[in-house]
């Protein structure tokens, strides 16, 4: 989101400045722990011959590939190398920003409420349950905990353990301006997203390249996870009922914590990376890596 339409000094948009310039941006509000993530990816892209905005989106879109069900995503190649960080008022939207805020800051770059919730599927690819219409499953469920360490800053009540839940997800799933929104279109959406600041027509379009996901099996549908069902939704579309849906059958529901590798340093996190801490030794065992 370094990037606007009105105030120019923000930045140029999709470029991959964040691994170019990581030790500046990685520093500002909305960018936290994504110097480990760069991490990860710096080290590759010397020798793939790509500048670091189109290695940063090839390899987003490949990721999302190996999750089943996920849309086929669009890559663009051709994008220039960053020539200066971005703005430190960057406006990268945060979890504790209002809805009025987010919305504001995604129609300067385009980006209509309904594509901002679009958008949101990323997080349930990160760590989230589940998404469909009308809203996402697991965000409109009623909180009654904190996962990890407690409350962090942009963080709310979270229906499950192991599970973090921003601020700003659950008032966007709870404000009218977009409670009732279609969230699927997530393809279209990120694609608009990586051409932020880019034109389009000085790009190759290089989709073909990108896996086509596994499809998920036609047994799986939008349900509740194990333990919850409509007694614990916090329905806010006051034009549509929410729908009835089959529960995953077993005891409630609970997200383990992800253990993330970097060299000799592991990351522990539980889900949406909020709660995190790093240690020399590897956890026994490692369930994610």
């Amino acid at each position: 989101m370094g990037f606007s339409e009105t105030k120019q000094v923000l930045g140029t948009g999709a470029d991959g400045s964040i691994i170019t310039f990581n030790s500046t941006e990685s520093l500002l509000p909305g960018n936290e722990d994504m110097d480990f993530v760069v991490s990860w990816l710096k080290p590759l892209i010397p020798s793939s011959g790509l500048s670091d905005g189109n290695f940063l989106y090839l390899a987003a879109a490949v990721g999302v590939a190996t999750c089943p069900g996920a849309p086929q995503l669009q890559f663009f190649a051709g994008r220039p190398r960053a020539v200066a960080p971005v703005s430190p008022d960057s406006g990268v939207p945060k979890p504790t920003d209002s809805v009025t805020s987010i919305l504001g800051r995604f129609s300067d770059v385009g980006f209509a409420p309904s594509e901002v919730v679009s958008l949101l599927s990323a997080h349930s690819i990160a760590a989230n349950y589940l998404t469909d219409k009308p809203f996402f499953i697991e965000t409109l469920l009623q909180g009654t905990l904190f996962p990890g360490n407690g409350s962090n800053i942009g963080e709310v009540l979270s229906p499950m353990n192991g599970e973090v839940r921003l601020q700003s997800d659950f008032n966007l799933a709870r404000d009218a301006r977009t409670a009732c929104v279609d969230a699927n279109k997530l393809r279209g959406r990120l694609a608009k997203l990586s051409l932020l600041g880019q034109n389009k027509g000085e790009l190759i379009d290089c989709s073909s390249i990108i896996p086509v996901p596994a499809p998920l099996p036609p047994t799986i549908r939008p349900h509740f996870p194990a333990g919850f069902s409509n007694k614990n939704v916090q329905n806010a579309c006051a034009t549509q009922a929410f729908p009835s849906l089959t529960v995953d059958p077993g005891p409630v529901t609970s997200v383990p914590r992800a253990y993330l590798r970097l060299g000799r340093i592991y990351r522990t996190c539980w889900g949406g990376g909020i709660d995190c801490w790093l240690h020399q030794q590897p956890p026994t065992p490692i369930p994610v890596v």
